[in-house]
C-alpha cells in the first residue's frame, strides 16, 4: 500500500485493509511504517523516488507536489530546531500562549518566561504585545501562502490545485508549529477589531491566493464564487477547534470538505425519487 498509494495516511491504509479482510488499527498501520522508516507521507514518496531508475520523474504530478510540500516543512523545522535564534524562540512562545490562552489572557512577562528571558529582552524584539501577535500572524500567514504555492507549482487541474491548498491549509492550522496553528483564527470571534484592522491587509493576500484557485475551476453558471471561497476557508478554520489527532488526518479532513462542496450531499437515490415524482 506504501509503495501503490504513499500519499494515504495511516487511517487510510487501515480503512482500506480492513475493506480487502486484513485488520489491522491505524496505530497498528503506524508500527509496521515506522519498521521501514515509511511512517511519514515524505519518507514512502523518497524511498519510491530512490528505489526507481527514473528517480522523480517515477512520481505523478501531485505526488511530485506532495513531495516538494514536504520537503519544504522539513527545511522550516530545520530551521526552527535548536539552536534556534532568541526572536524565533519568542515568536513560537507567544503563538502557543495567545492561541492556548487568548490574547487578553497573555502578557509579556508570561510569554518572556515561556523562553526563560526577561520582559525587557521580548520588548528589545517587539515594542508592544500588540506588536508580537501581529507579527506572529504575518509570519503564519507568509509561511502557509509559501508552501501552497511550493505545492501546487507543478500541478494543472484547477480542482487538484484547490485540492492540495486545502490539505496545506487545514495541516497548517491542526498540525503545524504554534505560529502556524494561530492563522486559522478569527480575530473579529475574540472582539480584537482593531487587531484584525491591521492584520486584514496580510490575510487579504492570502485570501487573494484562495480567490484565484476558485476562479480558475469550472463550475456551474450561477454560482457565487465569493460565497464559495468563504465557506470552504470558514469551514476549514474551524478545524482548529475540533480537530482529535487519530481520527483522520488533515489530509482526508481537507479533501472530504473539498468533496462534499464539489459534489453535495445528498444521495443520487434519493434524487432519483424526487425526479420520478415530479414526472
Amino acid at each position: 500500500m506504501a509503495r501503490e498509494r504513499p500519499e494515504l495516511g495511516q487511517a487510510s491504509i487501515s480503512r482500506l485493509l480492513c475493506a480487502s479482510g486484513l485488520r489491522i488499527s491505524p496505530s497498528g498501520v503506524r508500527y509496521v511504517l515506522q519498521r521501514y522508516g515509511l511512517e511519514t507521507q515524505v519518507k514512502r514518496l523518497r524511498a519510491l523516488v530512490r528505489s526507481s531508475p527514473k528517480g522523480v520523474e517515477s512520481l505523478d504530478q501531485r505526488q511530485r507536489a506532495l513531495l516538494a510540500r514536504g520537503a519544504l516543512s522539513e527545511d522550516e523545522a530545520a530551521e526552527d530546531a535548536p539552536p534556534r535564534d532568541r526572536k524565533t524562540r519568542i515568536l513560537d512562545a507567544a503563538a502557543e500562549l495567545f492561541f492556548d490562552l487568548g490574547y487578553d489572557g497573555t502578557s509579556i512577562r508570561d510569554i518572556a518566561g515561556k523562553v526563560g528571558l526577561l520582559p525587557g529582552s521580548v520588548y528589545h524584539y517587539f515594542p508592544s504585545k500588540e506588536e508580537l501577535y501581529l507579527a506572529v500572524h504575518r509570519t503564519g500567514i507568509t509561511r502557509v501562502e509559501a508552501r501552497i504555492k511550493a505545492a501546487i507549482a507543478d500541478l494543472d487541474d484547477p480542482w487538484e490545485r484547490l485540492r492540495v491548498a486545502c490539505e496545506v491549509h487545514v495541516a497548517g492550522i491542526v498540525e503545524g508549529s504554534p505560529v502556524d496553528r494561530i492563522t486559522g483564527r478569527n480575530l473579529a470571534l475574540v472582539g480584537k477589531h482593531n487587531l484584525l484592522k491591521r492584520i486584514t491587509p496580510f490575510r487579504k493576500t492570502y485570501e487573494n491566493l484562495f480567490r484565484e484557485l476558485i476562479e480558475d475551476l469550472p463550475v456551474a453558471p450561477d454560482t457565487d464564487r465569493s460565497l464559495l471561497r468563504l465557506f470552504l476557508l470558514g469551514g476549514m478554520n474551524w478545524a482548529c477547534l475540533w480537530y482529535r489527532r487519530g481520527i483522520r488526518s488533515p489530509e482526508e479532513i481537507a479533501d472530504i470538505m473539498l468533496d462534499m462542496v464539489r459534489q453535495g450531499v445528498q444521495s443520487t437515490h434519493h434524487l432519483t425519487q424526487t425526479n420520478t415524482g415530479d414526472t
